[in-house]
């Protein structure tokens, strides 16, 4: 039996087990008669899940008291009633994490202090899990970034973010390690518990609503043999969305020659050399000559030189994205405590995500263009044009829907056994696998040239460029032609799978002074698996037929013309065009699809080196053997209790990677295996000046491997245009950082205190782009082996022995970067003004710099400075909770985008308000606690410039989201 068809039947199982536990335990919950009014003690689990936000909050205030290291937790109250969709939304109140949001405005990954998500460590139930998902839109995710959409806030009761580590933690984690803990049967006291949520959702900018619940049933029994607990749990959500936006690709400036000019770089298009056909105003007349001295006529007040640096977006288009992201989640979980002294468990998650959007875009095309006049263009202070029109524009539609389908399934059997009060051993072994599949096609085509079609351009300080035709885009008999577009059919394939045990002896005081050591294995690993078999449907489709979708492909590739022959020739084009819902067209998609049989090419599409998304197909695997020892003790300095913790992990990995690589037109895979070691000494501090003062100290190192996705062998271009390459180095070195942290707490009260953390952290072999600008003909690429697209972009730039392309490859800095933060945190119940009401409130600084030889390293991604704060009201059964997250402008890329060495891609800073107020009917049967979430309030946007902020790279609205709940137990 296939590896697949046993997770299919394992998973099948599971949701069956998980289903039926549920019932069984729901039905004599059910049958109880509604509860009475609680006058008695609150049992554990309503302290944690329904006592109330301000237990929650005092929960999180008394583990970071115990614990020595830096550690902030979330547990269940939080988690489970805040706004969030999922656990990524749940981390982004801790002080020093920041969230990566989709463009629906939905989160995804975090990072924490001031490095990337790939820094970041995620654990579920303290061992390794990968989830095989390409991450954000428009993104390829191949790094070690874990996404965290398939992990809904309600089967999970403890989120912990360790910022200094133990000796005894899983290593990989540079930055920090989150741990994720999912709900067990006896975290609920009591004998049984069954609890629901329902709700609906609706964005303002969707026409549907968004159902999301969720039924945890749990029941524990007292048998001969011992306790026994049983826990099933189902989370299930259907989120429809609507964001539109802008992007452009980046930004370049045209190609000419004059004293002084193209000081910028970049020179990704040329101007029109003589008037085009169709052309007539400005005095111009076609077939004119059209030099410098004309350029300068047309273009008053701006000088050749700066006419020669202007930048205008690559391909500005407007964008629409709608569609619906499934999820169904699961979680079962087992536990038998035969005596006081072991402590058996077994717990199983499954999550699955489907996502089936439309996007759509109406592209002005800059890009490798020749043919445009410029006049009456303007230029600011950053050399970004503000205004002009451009004779003899084109614009192309991209229609470009996306069907998703991703799943991870994790079993995790775990003990612990105390034979006595100071021998404690536990054991964990882990397995996981998790599937993706994501099929990209495209279609585009464009407006003719030479048809009179101009563009007024302006870019007058809003949040992005309007470029305004002077024809209705929005006209299917505009005369839409196939000449210059394409079709393709593109999909992906990944599969992670992880497997591990961990093995920790505690000897003496579990909670005192002890001596711990451990062993731990742990295996990783991640296949990509490009397929694209666009050459066969585009001669099909519109190059004039003649192929089916096994048969050899042409050589060459038939150009998309709609010739003779086609399945959609060109006098049939505008029959499959409809109006948008943007102001501009769109695709019948279902008729088009059947008549070019798309399904059937897409069935049959072969192995390619690099998926639509820019990843490169490719395996790593990771195989890393640990062993730490760790003492824990406390002793008296000055009077006062100081507790202390110091140790070192030693790991061994032997890595993996494999890569295509393609060589005189024959298809072969290269291998490379490594092997890298390393000794990671931790130690922590924390010392009670006062009974409320606690000051703390840490120093330790800790190791991040190298990005996959930088190691691959190979070449493979980022844009259709063959304009940017990049090349994998098998030789990085893995990040390591020595880190220092300083800090205490003042413990004001109950859950209040006031805390203070300086943290530093010292990296060594950390990776920045090489670039290097060569002729494609000494890339190493078979021309004939290029797309259609790819091959017309190089000859519009001379051919493959002039045409120049821009070769990344990672490489280790020889310098140092150091990363130097601060954060500030404070809790406060206001009781004292107003009985139930009080705040939340942290900051974090971050700044980052870097010494020695070599190019200058650089962590992108973080913002210099975040914050976020949260109001409370919680008495009498009513909750309000108001909060303000906030994240400062940050670098997103490294420079030499599109060809200009000192252009990087930022983020704009962004604010997001969310509101939580819901009210508890204690006299009412299941004593349902009714819900109003708003999210997003102020619709605040995703906004991205490309190195100047008048030129926006990217542009999304996610609106608003408004939800109506219901939630309660039995």
């Amino acid at each position: 039996m296939s590896s697949s068809h046993r997770t299919r039947g394992i998973r099948q199982v599971l949701i069956g087990a998980t289903c039926l536990t549920t019932a069984l335990v729901a039905l004599p919950a059910l049958a109880q008669t509604a509860p009475a009014p609680q006058t008695a003690e609150p049992e554990a689990v309503e302290e944690v899940v329904v006592t109330g936000y301000r237990k929650s909050l005092a929960d999180a205030t008394n583990a970071k008291r115990e614990s020595v290291a830096f550690t902030d937790s979330v547990f269940a109250e939080d988690i489970g009633k805040f706004p969030d969709l999922n656990i990524a939304e749940s981390l982004n109140r801790i002080p020093g994490v920041q969230l990566t949001r989709e463009i629906n405005g939905e989160g995804l990954n975090v990072t924490i202090r001031g490095l990337g998500t790939n820094f970041t460590k995620i654990l579920l139930n303290g061992s390794q899990i990968a989830v095989a998902s390409s991450g954000r839109t428009d993104s390829q995710n191949q790094n070690r970034e874990v996404d965290l959409d398939l992990f809904p806030t309600e089967l999970f009761t403890r989120l912990d973010v360790h910022k200094t580590p133990t000796a005894g933690m899983v290593e990989g984690g540079v930055a920090g390690v989150v741990n994720m803990r999912s709900a067990r049967p006896f975290d609920y006291k009591g004998g049984g518990q069954l609890i629901y949520s329902l709700q609906a959702g609706k964005n303002n900018q969707a026409d549907d609503i968004s159902p999301r619940g969720s039924l945890i049933a749990s029941k524990t029994w007292e048998t001969p043999i011992g306790d026994f607990g049983l826990l099933g749990g189902v989370a299930i959500a259907r989120t429809k969305s609507t964001t539109t936006g802008f992007e452009s690709v980046g930004w370049s400036n045209a190609n000419m020659t004059c004293t002084g000019c193209n000081v910028t770089g970049g020179n990704n298009f040329n101007w029109a050399s003589t008037v085009p056909a169709g052309v007539n105003s400005n005095g111009l007349t076609p077939g004119q000559a059209i030099d410098n001295a004309l350029l300068a006529s047309l273009n008053p007040g701006t000088t050749l030189q700066q006419l020669s640096d202007a930048q205008l977006p690559r391909l500005g288009r407007d964008s629409w994205s709608s569609g619906e992201r499934d999820r169904d989640s699961y979680v079962l979980s087992a536990e038998w405590r035969p005596n006081d002294q072991l402590n058996v468990y077994f717990d199983t998650l499954y999550s699955k995500g489907s996502r089936s959007f439309e996007r759509i875009d109406m592209n002005w095309v800059v890009r490798n263009s020749n043919f445009m006049v410029p006049v009456g263009v303007k230029v600011n202070g950053e050399g970004v044009v503000t205004e002009g029109t451009f004779l003899n524009s084109q614009f192309f539609l991209e229609y470009r829907p996306y069907e998703e389908d991703v799943e991870v399934l994790n079993l995790n059997p775990g003990f612990t056994w105390r034979p006595n009060d100071w021998i404690k051993l536990d054991g964990q072994v882990n397995w996981s696998r998790s599937v993706f599949f994501r099929e990209a096609p495209t279609v585009l085509f464009n407006t003719p040239l030479n048809s009179g079609l101009n563009v007024t351009y302006a870019n007058g300080g809003g949040d992005y460029p309007s470029i305004k035709a002077n024809k209705d885009l929005n006209d299917p008999s505009l005369g839409w032609v196939w000449a210059g577009g394409r079709v393709n059919v593109q999909a992906e394939k990944r599969v992670t799978q992880t497997k591990g045990a961990h093995f920790d002896l505690t000897l003496g005081d579990d909670k005192g002074a002890n001596f711990k050591f451990g062993v731990a294995y742990d295996d990783v690993g991640r296949t990509i698996t490009a397929l694209d078999n666009s050459a066969r449907w585009q001669a099909f489709t519109c190059g004039g037929g003649g192929v089916t979708p096994q048969s050899p492909v042409p050589a060459p590739v038939p150009a998309c013309d709609g010739r003779a022959g086609s399945a959609i020739p060109q006098a049939n084009l505008a029959s499959y065009i409809k109006q948008g819902p943007l102001g501009f067209i769109t695709l019948d998609k279902d008729r088009f699809f059947a008549d070019s049989n798309y399904q059937a090419f897409l069935d049959s599409a072969p192995f390619s080196a690099a998926a639509a998304t820019g990843a490169a197909s490719g395996l790593i695997r990771e195989k890393t053997t640990g062993a730490y020892v760790e003492v824990n003790g406390a002793t008296q300095v000055l009077d006062r209790d100081l507790r202390f913790n110091l140790g070192a992990r030693y790991y061994s990995t032997d890595q993996t990677i494999e890569g295509p690589q393609t060589v005189n037109g024959v298809l072969s895979f290269l291998s490379r295996t490594t092997n890298y070691d390393g000794l990671l000494p931790s130690f922590n501090v924390a010392w009670n000046l006062r009974e409320d003062l606690i000051v703390r100290a840490s120093a330790s190192r800790t190791v991040t491997r190298p990005n996959p996705s930088a190691m691959l062998p190979g070449t493979t271009f980022s844009d259709p245009s063959a304009q940017q390459a990049n090349q994998g180095n098998p030789n990085l070195q893995p990040y390591t950082s020595n880190n220092f942290d300083i800090g205490g707490e003042w413990y004001t009260g109950g859950a209040g205190y006031i805390g203070v953390a300086l943290f530093r952290k010292e990296l060594t072999g950390f990776t920045v782009n090489g670039t290097n600008t060569i002729p494609f003909s000494q890339l190493g690429v078979p021309f004939d082996q290029l797309t259609n697209l790819q091959q017309q972009a190089i000859n519009n730039r001379g051919g493959p022995d002039a045409a120049t392309v821009t070769v990344q490859q990672q490489v280790n800095a020889d310098g140092v970067l150091t990363i130097l933060g601060q954060e500030v945190t404070w809790v406060q119940p206001l009781d004292f003004l107003l009985d139930g009401a009080g705040f939340t409130a942290n900051a974090t600084h971050v700044e980052q710099n870097a010494r020695g030889n070599g190019a200058p390293a650089q962590a992108v991604g973080i913002s210099p400075w975040t914050y976020n704060v949260t109001g409370y009201y919680e008495k009498h059964g009513a909750t309000v909770r108001l909060s303000y997250v906030w994240n400062d402008a940050q670098i997103s890329s490294g420079p030499g985008q599109n060809g200009i060495p000192v252009a990087t891609i930022n983020t704009d800073a962004r604010g997001q308000w969310d509101l939580s107020a819901s009210y508890q009917f204690d006299n009412l049967p299941t004593q349902p606690r009714v819900s109003l979430d708003v999210i997003n309030i102020t619709e605040e946007a995703q906004r991205s410039p490309f190195q100047w902020d008048s030129a926006a790279y990217t542009y999304y609205q996610p609106g608003r989201q408004i939800m109506l709940g219901i939630r309660g137990k039995f």
